[in-house]
């Protein structure tokens, strides 16, 4: 027995009921107390709650609907009203979302101008400019952003340059490499229209920036549009009346119209000639340019 110890024996005896101490594994693992059961610890606060989004104010509406979802506009439910000045004149076009990524758009052009009397050469010309158009298309937004594929078709295309001619009397001219004169006594006029419409309807495509419709509560918005209508080539007609000469004295003369006349035949071969050149030339050109940028100003119908 240890000096001044004390024995097993005087140890209380366990019992049935007896429960042997929790035991933290933290603690048997480590070798030292865990902190959430040492002595004077202070219990753990809870986690703070988390904030209300900046900005949210209150608002139903975005407390509702999605961030993501809230500008999506129902199909016809705003539509925008604008114009422009292009190539094909003075524009006024509408516009209406059809979902989130396409809309569907009108479009009428119209433009006139006369140039008045003016000489070059001789010859005394009055010029005419004369659009008018109407369309149609469908603009795509990929992956919904600012960015613009549109198609469409030209359904109406009054599209047209004309001019009319008088030769001053006694001048020359050339026709096909051959000099000629007007006559003093009856001189030569002449008309001439480029038609810019020999294809109907006429598909259109172009790209673009800007929404037509923006998808929030804008109301005014600046989209600028550039592509290309197929025309086909361009149509030209030419019509000649008066007497013609091929010589300056005047001495060989015929009326154009007179079918019997060498003089008269040989000017309309000439003429016609000189024409296949010309379409063959404007065969070339069969795309008309777009371009343009638009003032629209939008709002809700429903």
């Amino acid at each position: 027995m240890p000096k001044g110890g004390a024995s097993l024996s005087d140890a209380p005896p366990a019992t049935e009921n007896s429960t042997p101490p929790a035991v933290n594994p933290a603690s048997s693992e480590s070798g030292s107390p865990s902190p959430s059961l040492a002595e004077g610890a202070e219990p753990m606060s809870p986690l703070p709650s988390v904030p209300e989004p900046a900005g949210s104010g209150g608002n139903p509406r975005r407390e509702a609907v999605p961030w993501a979802a809230e500008w999506r506009q129902q199909p016809f439910s705003r539509i925008g009203v604008g114009a422009d000045v292009s190539l094909l004149g003075i524009g006024i076009k509408a516009a209406t979302p059809l979902n989130q990524y396409f809309d569907a758009r009108v479009l009428m052009n119209f433009f006139g101008y006369t140039s008045g009397r003016f000489e070059i050469d001789g010859v005394n010309i009055n010029g005419n400019i004369h659009l008018a158009s109407s369309a149609a298309a469908v603009d795509l937004y990929p992956h919904n952003s600012v960015w613009r594929l549109s198609a469409g078709l030209m359904f109406f295309n009054g599209n047209q340059v004309s001019a009319t001619t008088d030769i001053v009397p006694g001048n020359s001219f050339k026709l096909n490499g051959v000099t000629y004169y007007s006559s003093t006594a009856n001189p030569v006029t002449g008309s001439a229209v480029l038609g810019m419409h020999t294809i109907k309807p006429e598909p259109m495509v172009s790209f673009g920036f800007g929404r037509f419709v923006p998808h929030s509560n804008r109301h005014w918005s600046f989209p600028a549009e550039f592509g290309v209508v197929y025309m086909g080539a361009p149509a030209l007609t030419v019509t000649t009346a008066g007497t013609v000469c091929t010589d300056k004295a005047q001495t060989k003369c015929s009326d154009i119209g007179n079918p019997a006349n060498p003089v008269a035949i040989a000017f309309n071969s000439n003429l016609q000639a000189q024409l296949t050149k010309w379409r063959n030339t404007l065969n070339k050109i069969q795309f008309y340019p777009i371009f343009s940028y638009s003032v629209v100003y939008s709002f809700n119908i429903r």
